[in-house]
């Protein structure tokens, strides 16, 4: 596996239902070293060394609207 890497999303999230859902789904996805999930900032960041497209596609299974998300400097 790779090394970690860190991972921001712009995610549209109207409640902590919502938010629930999105904390739920990295709680289960493998070589998850951390996230945190802000419903206050609409934001999601995980550091992981998951490929990118691994944790995107696991956050859109929520339903949420990912507005937007990249890779950032650890």
């Amino acid at each position: 596996m790779s090394a970690p890497k860190k991972y921001h999303f712009d995610v549209t999230m109207s409640c902590s239902g919502c938010s629930g859902a999105v904390e739920r789904v990295l709680k289960k996805l493998e070589n998850v070293d951390s996230y945190e999930v802000s419903l206050e900032k609409q934001t999601v960041d995980v550091v992981t060394s998951q490929p990118y497209e691994t944790v995107y596609n696991t956050i859109a299974k929520t339903g949420k609207k990912i507005n937007s998300g990249k890779e950032v400097t650890a």
